[in-house]
């Protein structure tokens, strides 16, 4: 007899969120990592609110978004080495002799960084009000910030997903991480991106869809309820979220066919 999907989803998701807890490399990096960088970045840029037409006078407001973007690409890497180490462990192979789902098993793979998130949100909040970072939008604005948050998570543990399916390689899901650390920074993530001088700089910046990402969350720490840009972040992960499952459901079949 078949299992259901959901029951298959189930059992798998429970796998991903025990291992995902298992692992202190894992879980280490993604609280630690994006709060060193909240406090390097605040301490270096907190002349910064000097600066004329810049869009508060509290820093930690500002750079907040820095922990939140960081932990969100944390998880890239945590679920490309996931899914490499059960290709290279032979996990994948024994599942293709099962009545396994593919989709099953890879949403499945998204549950144990959504747990994790969902704590990294936690700690990132109280970590940046007791620094002294505020909401514009209030509560309900913190509350949309951290599913923004989330919906970030589930979008780059997608790609995370395709890469270590693409790769089967725990080496090379890894060396992924220092090309996304570049790309986050080649954003507006340090700097207004309507303070940016350098032609090439604010050219890079504007194409770079992580600026979006920020700048939505970022919208409700200082702005308020702005709808576009909390749109164009929106926009931005869910566009991933899905292009990613699709692809990686094309790679594990393409993965299992050789096998």
């Amino acid at each position: 007899m078949k299992t259901s999907f959901w029951r298959q989803l189930g059992l798998l998701a429970r796998r991903s969120v025990v291992r995902t807890f298992r692992d202190p490399g894992s879980v280490a990096p993604a609280m630690l990592v994006p709060l060193i960088l909240f406090v390097l970045v605040s301490a270096g840029l907190e002349k910064a609110t000097h600066v004329k037409g810049f869009p508060t006078d509290t820093i930690w407001t500002f750079t907040l978004t820095i922990a939140f973007a960081n932990g969100a690409m944390v998880t890239v890497a945590n679920t490309g080495q996931a899914v490499a180490t059960d290709i290279e462990g032979g996990f994948i192979n024994r599942l293709a002799l099962t009545p396994m789902r593919s989709f099953a098993l890879i949403v499945s793979q998204l549950a144990g960084p959504l747990v994790l998130g969902v704590i990294q949100a936690v700690v990132f909040l109280g970590v940046g009000l007791a620094a002294g970072a505020r909401f514009e939008a209030g509560p309900l604005g913190a509350v949309v910030l951290v599913l923004i948050f989330l919906s970030a998570v589930l979008a780059f543990g997608a790609f995370g997903i395709f890469v270590g399916l693409r790769t089967g390689s725990g080496q090379a899901v890894q060396s992924i991480a220092p090309l996304m650390t570049v790309f986050l920074f080649l954003s507006s993530v340090n700097w207004p991106r309507n303070l940016i001088t350098a032609d090439w700089f604010y050219w890079v910046a504007t194409i770079n869809p992580l600026s979006y990402l920020v700048e939505a969350m970022r919208s409700l720490l200082i702005t308020g309820w702005d709808k576009e840009a909390i749109g164009f972040g929106l926009a931005f992960t869910g566009g991933v979220l899905v292009i990613m499952l699709f692809a990686s459901a094309w790679q594990l079949h393409g993965r299992l066919v050789r096998t």
